[in-house]
């Protein structure tokens, strides 16, 4: 028990730490665990952080971060909070980038922590504590100019490459703060979807279609494509069915409504449900929750999008509840300004009968695959300036092989770049002089087939 202050000694450690890092986490360790000193550790954990984020200088020092704040406790320090796990997420997608396998990947892999910095620098001016408001929003500053410094170099490095660059993304959904206008066509859809949305009274929406037709895509670019009156909130119920307990999916619910409200290009901040009732009665909890949202945003209506909306059915027989599905229900009933948008692979009419009592006025919207004229500008545009790698011989020949299912289009296309950059590379040509047969699509036919096996597996089981 040490009675007496002991004055200078957080000083003392940040100093110490940079000439001798192991004594100086002894240190700490030592006043944690042995005296009654908490307070200056934490006071020196957090003047540290501070100083080792402030001191990045290149894309490198960041990449870092993680590596050298791996001492820290979890959780950290009150005056940390949630903002150096933040950062050392931002710290995390910056390794990402410096991991891809081309310039222009790792170009556009830094669109995510840019993105996130700068929400990060907005909430911290609205922050209440003026301390973290200055710290921690001097380093965000700080670093969002080190990544728009190496995002501008990599599109110089990238545009003069004797490659060509690798564009296409033949994976998971699109999203708009990586893929920007990788995402084509849709408009119909999302015209539909609007105009039902601000009806009087407006029918529940069931997006549906086969495997990877972008679905996800068009539920993620939804917010980019329609007017600020809707607000789009989407909702993954394929991480939401993985809870075992009602309580555990409405918190899951309740979470992923907050962070999709905070994504939007327009933020908008939600406040948490009550959790002492969250945890009593799940979903009237939930209910009086979304009421509230309601009154606080009486311009707005809410499009809440369940996707992978059939994972319902597993909730409703692992609980033996149809308490999620009565929550559905009550939402149509009683909340005007709440609009429920269903997606997933399959219509109501293959689900089990009692679907059909809890969506009525279902209205459904077909995804299939894209307009030619669409695909044929994924092709050839996937991103702003890119140079015509086709003869006109080999687009037709992509359009006939692929029928326009968009999944299948950017993997043929990743395939043919991949196949051309090798031929670059083992000749020492030029991409500017490069341009793709129908012979060269026909090639690379056996690695499309081997890239998208499970695709092709599940599309020939369903069929």
């Amino acid at each position: 028990m040490i009675i007496l202050p002991l004055p200078f000694m957080d000083v003392m450690i940040i100093e110490g730490y940079r000439k001798n890092p192991d004594a100086a986490h002894k240190t700490i360790n030592y006043l944690i665990t042995s005296t009654n000193q908490q307070k200056v550790a934490a006071e020196a954990i957090s003047s540290i952080a501070v100083d080792i984020l402030n001191r990045c200088q290149r894309l490198s020092d960041i990449v870092e971060i993680a590596n050298q704040l791996v001492w820290i406790p979890s959780p950290p320090p009150k005056e940390l909070g949630v903002v150096l796990p933040e950062f050392l997420e931002i710290s995390q997608d910056v390794r990402a980038s410096e991991e891809a396998t081309s310039l222009y990947r790792q170009y556009e892999l830094l669109n995510i922590p840019i993105t996130v910095l700068c929400q990060l620098r907005q909430s911290l001016v609205l922050t209440k504590n003026a301390r973290v408001a200055v710290s921690f929003g001097n380093t965000a500053q700080n670093w969002l100019t080190i990544l728009e410094t190496a995002q501008r170099t990599l599109e110089e490095q990238a545009q003069q490459s004797k490659e060509i660059r690798q564009v296409y993304i033949a994976g998971n959904s699109l999203d708009p703060e990586t893929a920007k206008n990788h995402f084509k066509g849709r408009i119909d859809i999302f015209r539909e979807i609007e105009t039902f949305a601000l009806s009087e009274q407006p029918p529940v929406l069931l997006l549906y279609g086969g495997r990877r037709t972008g679905k996800t895509s068009a539920l993620k670019y939804l917010p980019y494509r329609i007017g600020s009156d809707i607000v789009p909130l989407l909702v993954d119920l394929q991480g939401a069915a993985s809870a075992t307990t009602l309580k555990g999916l409405a918190e899951n619910l309740a979470q992923q409504i907050i962070e999709a409200a905070r994504r939007l290009p327009r933020t908008v901040n939600l406040p948490y449900p009550d959790a002492k009732k969250l945890a009593e009665d799940p979903f009237p909890a939930l209910q009086t929750w979304l009421t509230e949202i309601e009154r606080s945003n009486r311009s707005k209506r809410f499009l809440l999008c369940l996707d992978e909306y059939e994972r319902l059915d597993e909730v409703v027989k692992a609980t033996s509840s149809r308490a999620p599905l009565n929550f559905i229900r009550n939402l149509l009933q009683h909340h005007q300004n709440w609009i429920l948008l269903f997606s997933g692979s399959h219509e109501l009419s293959e689900l089990d009968d009692y679907w059909s009592d809890y969506l009525i006025n279902t209205r459904a919207l077909r995804m299939t695959y894209l307009q030619e004229s669409e695909a044929r500008d994924l092709i050839l545009h996937p991103v702003e300036n890119f140079t015509n790698i086709y003869e006109p011989t080999a687009v037709d020949a992509i359009i006939q092989l692929t029928r326009c299912q968009p999944f299948l289009i950017q993997l043929v296309c990743y395939e043919l770049v991949e196949s051309l950059n090798g031929d670059v590379r083992k000749n020492q040509g030029n991409a500017d002089t490069v341009k793709a047969t129908a012979q060269n699509v026909e090639e690379i036919i056996p690695q499309v087939l081997a890239r998208g096996v499970q695709y092709f597996r599940e599309l020939w089981t369903r069929v």
